[in-house]
């Protein structure tokens, strides 16, 4: 039998899409989302649009990383509606077992198909970021969904997404930047030269702009590898005053 991940939260529009990707990644063959009825929210926010907006994305997302994306379902579901909701993880078990377990059908092996979910899951923040205007949109017409999210956008997000790199030789030690970073990736003090974490770095480049321009110790990297991080010892940074 399939693994399905039934993701329940007191409101669908907390649905997070690293929620989405890290139950793939733990090796559920689909996820699964149920929610109230489009209209009939019981928080008035409406929140079941906004988890309907984000699954598209999720699903274009699993388009370019090459998952089907019939592994991510979305249904309204009223608390009255026990048979109907029976019926449809029915017809999502047989549909997920006629796929057959993830990464097998769509030709991936394991370590690939970690790779790939890895590579979403460090990109989430930034995507969040990036999309954060359509990630707000709402439409009635829920056909308006399917073309919000183009196959040619999501490529760029992969494909022209910055690392940023803190240039010893340039860093001041300042920690100008390190106050800025709005998830404390970087590490550094007075008179150490500081180093940015790539993994825990989500490429919003509050760090570049908070640099500034008469240090230009902050390197903006587009499709090229970020060098490697200068060894601790390193980092000291040792200032010399002149006398007189």
């Amino acid at each position: 039998m399939p693994y399905i991940r039934i993701i329940r939260l007191m409101c669908t529009g907390r649905v997070d899409p690293a929620f989405i990707f890290r139950a793939f990644a733990n090796g559920q063959d689909g996820v699964f989302i149920g929610g109230c009825l489009l209209g009939e929210c019981h928080y008035i926010t409406e929140g079941n649009y906004d988890a309907l907006n984000m699954v598209h994305l999720c699903k274009r997302l699993m388009e370019h990383i090459g998952l089907d994306p019939r592994r991510l379902r979305i249904e309204w579901i009223s608390a009255a509606e026990g048979i109907k909701f029976a019926e449809i993880m029915d017809d999502f078990g047989k549909e997920l077992k006629e796929l057959g377990p993830l990464g097998e059908s769509e030709g991936l092996d394991t370590d690939e198909l970690r790779s790939k979910l890895d590579e979403v899951k460090g990109l989430i923040p930034y995507i969040k970021i990036q999309k954060r205007e359509k990630l707000e949109m709402r439409f009635k017409n829920l056909e308006d969904y399917n073309d919000l999210y183009t196959r040619d956008e999501i490529e760029k997000l992969f494909t022209e997404t910055a690392s940023f790199y803190i240039d010893p030789e340039k860093c001041q030690a300042c920690m100008i930047c390190g106050k800025r970073c709005p998830v404390e990736a970087i590490s550094g003090a007075k008179n150490k030269i500081h180093v940015i974490d790539q993994e825990a770095c989500i490429k919003c480049g509050s760090c570049y702009e908070a640099c500034p321009p008469r240090f230009g110790a902050i390197d903006k990297l587009c499709g090229e590898p970020v060098p490697p991080p200068i060894p601790e010892e390193q980092r000291m940074r040792v200032r010399v005053r002149s006398r007189g």
